[in-house]
């Protein structure tokens, strides 16, 4: 089977063995494309609205680059491949190569997903796709749905994370071919396993993005990033802005076959236009694929603007599946590590009741005012969406890697804790995500890398170090060089998952944990999602650091929590008479007259 996506821009082959070359470039008096295999520059025709335009002879694999202005030649900014680089030339690729096996996979229902975070780069020993690949199997095996490969568009240098990305079309070199990344994808639906890629959409990276040169209209100064120029997605001709990013979307989910896109940091993309970009992509999504494949939309989005989030993610709607909940997330680093600084001192003072909430309400903050924010509001109110649209974690890369020395939890938290918090997570029925290697307890860091070139290099190091110095930990100039500097290759290599570790203790013990705990979310809890009703569930708290949670089923009966943090053993009022479904406790009292401290356990009411 062949997939292609059509573009409007870029280096599309036609079936005359020509390719057509397309570039907007309204800044430019003339553009010309060069090919590696020419001596000679070959003119563009020049369009309406800043456009230009060649059809050729020339055959995928060819390099090419854009000339702008008899000057600089830039790559092409739709590349499907940057052999050389961000800096380089770009290649030919004919999409139609590839022989996809997978007609018939049509994806999995959003009931069932499990979610895998990854970085390619860190997570296998090559660092590449087909390094990936080999993991599948165990994956699989794992329990988990979805793969979640962080940013893949061409970043500057060898390494990065992937949200410095300059070139989204073309999957980064160091990986491997684009036909290699079609065979993960693949190779993963054989196996059942859906696979999502993060785009970002909010910014471009600071190294390698030469659109200022031409399209100077991508950007705009009416509003700010935090990482740099903002994009005009709302201004004079944010038309074709739009169209870019959006057909990217498109482009990922056709082209590649992906089954779900995690769009980074939504809250930082400025848009005063309606529909706005979220709106319109969406739309634009489940338009084009409808019910014939499970194409699953997910945000990070710090505002919880649930209005994004629907019960239902259907044909012509502009609904999003699910956004990442930072607040379980808070709530329950704080439980299991007693931290206090920064965003954790809004759920410090009750962080079963944040917890509590989100379980039951989706968000914890609905529209109250943020400490940490200086009291401005923040959230919208969640209580009525399903659960199902919440993704919830205790790790991902940014919990891990923001940290100033990658400290994954198993590191700042007591492991009854952690088994507990677990429990409580992959058994909820909101979607579980996981972090590559917490399924076996890795001790590995993962830590912030790039590798840009020298000026930016020391700047960002600088930037990474005084970043930490307000914190005790890091207030002095000897603190903050134990800070690993991000371009050096060593804290790379040092992210790398130790899969070596796979053989001992308590490494093994922690693997078969996860594995129990996704074999009965598949056999116990999967099955009752779809009969969970919306806007019902509630939760008490029961003592400080301890909660009851019920879901009501739309026929009869509920799911039920009880949860304790504490120290101690905490007598329950009124005790669960439900079937007992799971718990932490080796040993417990039938009549379930207590809890025990840093315990668990689920009950299926009649």
């Amino acid at each position: 089977m062949k997939r292609k996506h059509e573009m409007p821009f870029g280096a599309e082959c036609l079936d005359d063995d020509t390719v057509r070359f397309r570039l907007c470039a309204p800044k430019a008096s003339s553009v010309s494309v060069e090919l590696s295999d020419l001596e000679r520059s070959l003119p563009m025709s020049r369009l309406d609205e800043g456009w230009f335009e060649l059809v050729t002879q020339a055959s995928a694999g060819a390099h090419y680059g854009f000339k702008i202005d008899d000057q600089q030649v830039v790559p092409d900014p739709a590349s499907r491949f940057q052999p050389l680089g961000v800096h380089g030339t770009s290649e030919v690729i004919d999409p139609l190569a590839f022989d996809w096996q997978d007609s018939n996979w049509r994806g999995r229902p959003w009931d069932e997903v499990v979610i895998y975070e990854l970085h390619v780069g860190t997570f296998s020993p090559q660092g590449t796709f087909a390094g990936a690949e080999d993991k599948l199997d165990y994956l699989a095996d794992l329990g988990v749905t979805a793969v979640e490969l962080m940013p893949l568009a061409s970043f500057p240098g060898e390494r990065n994370w992937g949200y410095d990305g300059v070139l989204p079309y073309a999957p980064a070199r160091c990986y491997g071919m684009p036909e290699e990344l079609k065979h993960f994808v693949d190779t993963a639906h054989a196996k059942n396993l859906m696979v999502f890629v993060d785009v970002v959409y909010n910014h471009f990276g600071p190294e390698g993005n030469y659109l200022g040169l031409y399209a100077p209209q991508f950007f705009t100064d009416r509003h700010r990033t935090p990482w740099g120029q903002a994009i005009n997605f709302d201004g004079p001709c944010s038309r074709t802005v739009r169209d870019f990013f959006i057909h990217n979307a498109l482009y990922w989910l056709e082209e590649y076959h992906f089954d779900g896109l995690r769009f980074d940091a939504v809250h930082a993309i400025a848009d005063d236009s309606r529909p706005d970009i979220l709106t319109e992509l969406a739309d634009t999504v489940r338009t084009k694929f409808g019910a014939e494949h499970h194409v699953h939309l997910v945000l990070e989005n710090d505002n919880n603007s649930a209005h994004y989030l629907c019960r239902e993610a259907r044909v012509g709607s502009s609904c999003y599946n699910a956004q990442w909940n930072d607040d379980i997330h808070h709530a329950l680093h704080v439980l299991v590590t007693g931290e206090k600084d920064g965003y954790y001192s809004d759920y410090a003072k009750n962080p079963a009741w944040h917890l509590g909430r989100c379980l039951a309400e989706g968000f914890s903050y609905q529209g109250e005012g943020s400490a940490f924010r200086d009291g401005a509001k923040r959230g919208e109110p969640s209580r009525d969406l399903p659960s199902t649209c919440f993704v919830s974690f205790l790790q991902n890369h940014d919990q891990v890697g923001n940290r100033a020395l990658g400290e994954r939890i198993t590191q700042l938290a007591d492991a009854k804790a952690l088994r507990l918090a677990m429990a409580i997570l992959l058994l909820a029925p909101s979607p579980p995500l996981l972090f590559m290697g917490e399924e076996f307890g890795a001790t590995t860091p993962f830590l912030f890398f790039c590798d840009f070139g020298p000026e930016l290099a020391s700047k960002v190091t600088e930037g990474r170090r005084s970043e930490f110095a307000r914190f005790e930990q890091f207030n002095s100039p000897q603190a903050q060089q134990q800070i690993p500097d991000p371009n050096s290759k060593e804290t790379f290599l040092r992210s790398k998952l130790d899969w070596e570790s796979l053989k001992q203790e308590p490494h093994r013990n922690w693997l078969h944990f996860y594995r129990t705990l996704l074999t009965c979310r598949r056999e116990k809890i999967v099955p009752l999602i779809k009969d969970i009703a919306p806007g019902r569930a509630k939760f008490e708290v029961l003592a400080p650091y301890a909660l009851d949670v019920q879901w009501p089923l739309s026929k009869s009966g509920s799911l039920q929590l009880i949860a304790n943090f504490g120290a101690t053993a905490l007598a329950l009022r009124n005790r669960p008479d439900g079937a007992l479904l799971y718990t932490t406790v080796e040993e417990h009292d039938p009549a379930w007259k207590e809890i025990p401290p840093l315990a668990a356990a689920w009950f299926l009411n009649a």
